[in-house]
């Protein structure tokens, strides 16, 4: 498998990025939640020359596979969110 975080997205890839916070959004999570999965490997992501993390919509929607891979849960991630 390769590394969770690459340094830049493919260059044939013109899908929409999105930001962290974005990202964010977009699963239903909070910003730390994003940073978190990030840093533990659990969804990839690429940095800027800056520094920031980006994310395209395949690695958002490969995610949201991965996660309905895992377990029963209808909405993928409700499993990780706390009442």
């Amino acid at each position: 498998m390769s590394s969770s975080l690459t340094t830049s997205p493919p260059r044939n890839d013109r899908r929409l990025v999105f930001t962290s916070s974005q990202a964010a959004l977009y699963l239903g999570v909070s910003l730390a939640t994003i940073r978190r999965w990030t840093d533990a490997g659990h969804i990839s992501c690429y940095r800027t020359p800056g520094g920031q993390r980006r994310f395209s919509r395949a690695q958002l929607e490969e995610f949201i596979s991965s996660m309905q891979d895992d377990g029963p849960a209808t909405t993928p991630i409700a499993a990780h969110r706390v009442a």
